[in-house]
């Protein structure tokens, strides 16, 4: 089994949603199918069909949680972060290309916790593999779905 890096916030998150998958969700479910049961004939049952297939989806959810929660590797990144970009640092780039001067911050992170919406990328995506290794004001290269495309790193932080 292939161990995935994760930051202790991530891990920590997969942890929460598994309690609360455990401990909210399936119950809830399980009084759904108890009420759709009460109703009568199963065979006709829409709520009851409904519940069902939620709970299936539950139970699914359930698996690749704990999967995931078994594959991960906690990074430590205390006094990790120096001048080179490394996994859970924080690095603001700039587009070269780019008709005006946008920055943007990301953080590096595994590819379970990875959310565009909240600018972390993922160590294994094609930007964060450009940038793992560099240096402040190094500019890198990226095939992206868009096209290729330049940035140039203007800052790395740990925070």
């Amino acid at each position: 089994m292939e161990k995935i890096p994760i930051t202790k916030e991530g891990f920590d998150k997969l942890k929460k949603d598994l309690d609360i998958l455990k401990n909210v969700q399936i119950p809830e479910n399980i009084r759904d199918i108890e009420v759709a049961r009460a109703h009568g004939d199963l065979s006709e049952n829409a709520e009851y069909a409904a519940a069902k297939e939620r709970q299936s989806y539950l139970h699914g959810k359930l698996q690749e949680l704990e999967n995931n929660l078994a594959c991960c590797n906690i990074i430590d990144l205390k006094n990790k972060i120096g001048d080179k970009v490394v996994f859970g640092c924080f690095v603001t780039i700039a587009d070269i290309d780019g008709e005006e001067s946008d920055e943007i911050k990301y953080q590096l992170v595994g590819p379970l916790e990875s959310d565009i919406n909240v600018n972390k990328i993922s160590v294994t995506s094609p930007i964060g593999k450009a940038l793992i290794g560099k240096s402040i004001e190094s500019e890198i290269t990226v095939k992206t779905p868009g096209g290729t495309r330049r940035f140039q790193i203007i800052d790395i932080s740990p925070e």
